[in-house]
């Protein structure tokens, strides 16, 4: 008896060493129920990522090419696929691990890393459906030219390059490289033509030039864009459009001349515009027509 006894104190110690050393199953089932919290910061940390690579460059914070190029193109991608693939860990351990954690925070930080990957496939479909250039206009023999003062700050700005539409791509320096051997035979001409054919003069009809003029102020102003005016001595009205994402500015000009309103539109920076400038001069030609027509 006493022998048993002295046997029982001897194993309790070692009893409570080896209840001691297993892992707890609270904190295990704590730790599980966390995985839904954590993949949620982490997905929201990835919005904020792609929030500051979208709207850094429009304020300042961050120059165009770290937000569009590294942000977004380069580290957004795998930032997606990290945050996606912890959140679709922490859902399956939310319904198949006991107890059940907070599924719905799992869901939530699921859908936004699917989101913004949704967001960058519309991005890449939009790039390719339309040429990769950047200057459309109304007038492909003479496209209207923009003021001195617009010229000077394009250059300042280190801004692209005004191209001859003319000119075959591949022979100019920002689509010499392309792959794309049967757009590199193409000019702007070529291209505006068969890709947006839509994009014709506006004939003036019975309004004067005065207010041909003012109809295309009130428009320009009607559609969004800025610094709108009046080049003082010439036949043009020039604006400032700005994207909402990235802050990228296009220099918009029209001219009044032979009876009949020519448009352009060029962006400042980039070879694409993802289709921008066309769908901005349709907007204008119908927005400058509807005024014509109240005249």
């Amino acid at each position: 008896m006493e022998n048993d006894d002295q046997s029982a104190r001897v194993t309790r110690p070692d009893d409570e060493e080896r209840v001691i050393s297993q892992p707890s199953p609270t904190k295990d089932r704590e730790w599980r129920r966390s995985l839904p919290k954590y993949a949620l910061w982490l997905s929201l940390a990835v919005l904020i990522w792609f929030v500051l690579a979208a709207f850094g460059p429009k304020f300042g914070l961050i120059d165009w090419r770290t937000g569009l190029g590294f942000m977004i193109r380069d580290a957004g991608t795998i930032l997606i696929a990290i945050s996606g693939l912890f959140a679709a860990i922490a859902f399956l351990f939310a319904f198949l691990k006991t107890p059940k954690g907070p599924w719905w925070k799992a869901a939530f930080a699921f859908a936004i890393p699917a989101l913004l990957f949704v967001g960058l496939l519309s991005m890449k479909a939009q790039a390719e459906a339309v040429p990769p250039i950047h200057d459309v206009s109304t007038d492909l023999r003479d496209p209207p030219t923009y003021s001195a003062q617009t010229m000077a700050l394009r250059s300042e700005l280190g801004a692209n390059p005004m191209n001859d539409y003319g000119t075959p791509l591949g022979d100019l320096e920002m689509w010499a490289n392309s792959d794309d051997e049967s757009l590199k035979v193409k000019n702007h001409a070529d291209i505006i033509a068969e890709e947006f054919p839509d994009l014709q003069p506006i004939v003036i009809g019975q309004a004067t030039e005065e207010q041909a003029f003012d109809a295309i102020v009130a428009a320009m102003g009607a559609i969004g864009l800025q610094d709108v005016r009046r080049v003082a001595g010439s036949n043009t009205v020039e604006g400032v459009a700005e994207t909402f994402a990235f802050g990228f500015k296009d220099d918009v000009v029209a001219r009044v001349a032979d009876g009949q309103i020519d448009l352009r539109s060029v962006s400042r920076v980039g070879v694409s515009d993802l289709g921008y400038n066309a769908s901005r001069v349709k907007e204008l030609r119908e927005a400058i027509e509807d005024r014509l027509k109240s005249e």
